[in-house]
């Protein structure tokens, strides 16, 4: 009995050491310990106003969104890891944090493998943000989608189709598709194929054509109107004609093909140029082998046989 009264006595005391270095140390460390959390404290203050002040400054140079939220919340982070590595300095804590980073890699690799499809849309995305394949307010055409490119997210890319519905697509399917950006270069050309009569002179037909297609409002002056004929159809010779127009948006393009065909139509009608159309027969259950003629009722005028 006396023996097991000391064993816990014993415990005790060494228990009670324990908690007395503990709390020494605790109060040695005390000043550092305030003045780590008021570091940071400092470095997420610091962290919020590095944010604004590098997304108002990327603003000002009309990069995209996107790429002003991905750079202005790097910029925060950047600063508030910056200040925890300084409060962990100042509590002696050096190791620890060398230990919480790496377990913070193998933790960060084993999520990579878990969420695969989405760190690759968080890559594409970032690369969609710095290389500027396109912008918001494009109009681009990927995955069988042509629309407005309305929002740029790190994760998906909204395009608003030309029918009105918003299609969401990752950013993973846009890195590795084709992409068409048809507002990067402000021109847009537009070919129109057109069919004229074997008996019209093509010489003729050449010169009417480009003289009705240079009137285009929208037109480029700057480049020449192209015209070339292709083939020799069933019922007419088939030519193509080219022009370029100042693009911004899609009705831009409708209408200047619109009024190309309206404009060559009147200039055909001038000068007596046809646009020939095809000549159809039409099969009203003719059978196989027998003449049209024969298919037909007959009609019998006079004395009918049972006369």
């Amino acid at each position: 009995m006396t023996h097991r009264a000391a064993d816990v006595s014993d415990i005790s005391a060494k228990l009670w050491g324990k908690v007395s270095q503990w709390v020494d140390s605790l109060i040695v460390m005390f000043p550092n310990l305030v003045v780590a959390v008021v570091v940071v404290m400092v470095g997420w203050g610091l962290g919020r106003l590095a944010r604004r002040l590098v997304y108002g400054a990327l603003a000002r140079l009309h990069t995209p969104h996107s790429v002003n939220a991905l750079v202005s919340w790097l910029a925060s982070v950047a600063v508030l890891a910056g200040g925890f590595m300084v409060a962990l300095s100042i509590l002696e804590l050096e190791k620890a944090a060398t230990s919480v980073l790496a377990g913070a890699g193998i933790v960060g690799l084993a999520l990579g493998f878990a969420f695969q499809d989405l760190a690759a849309n968080f890559i594409a995305g970032v690369y969609l943000a710095v290389r500027f394949p396109f912008r918001e307010g494009d109009l681009i055409e990927t995955n069988d989608t042509l629309g407005i490119a309305e929002r740029i997210r790190i994760r998906t890319t909204t395009i608003r189709t030309l029918e009105g519905p918003a299609v969401m697509i990752p950013n993973k399917e846009i890195f590795t598709s084709k992409l068409i950006n048809y507002s990067e270069t402000g021109l847009r050309r537009v070919d129109l194929t057109v069919g004229v009569s074997y008996g019209d002179d093509l010489e003729k037909v050449r010169r009417v054509a480009l003289v009705a297609a240079r009137q285009v409002e929208r037109r480029d002056p700057a480049r020449e109107v192209e015209l070339f004929y292709e083939a020799f159809g069933d019922s007419a010779i088939n030519f193509t004609i080219r022009l370029w127009i100042r693009f911004r948006e899609q009705t831009d393009y409708l209408g200047a093909r619109s009024e190309l065909v309206m404009r060559i139509k009147r200039a055909f009608d001038e000068n007596g140029i046809a646009i020939p159309f095809p000549i159809r027969t039409l099969d009203f259950g003719i059978k196989g082998g027998v003449p049209l003629t024969e298919m037909r009722p007959r009609v019998f005028v006079g004395k009918d046989d049972s006369a």
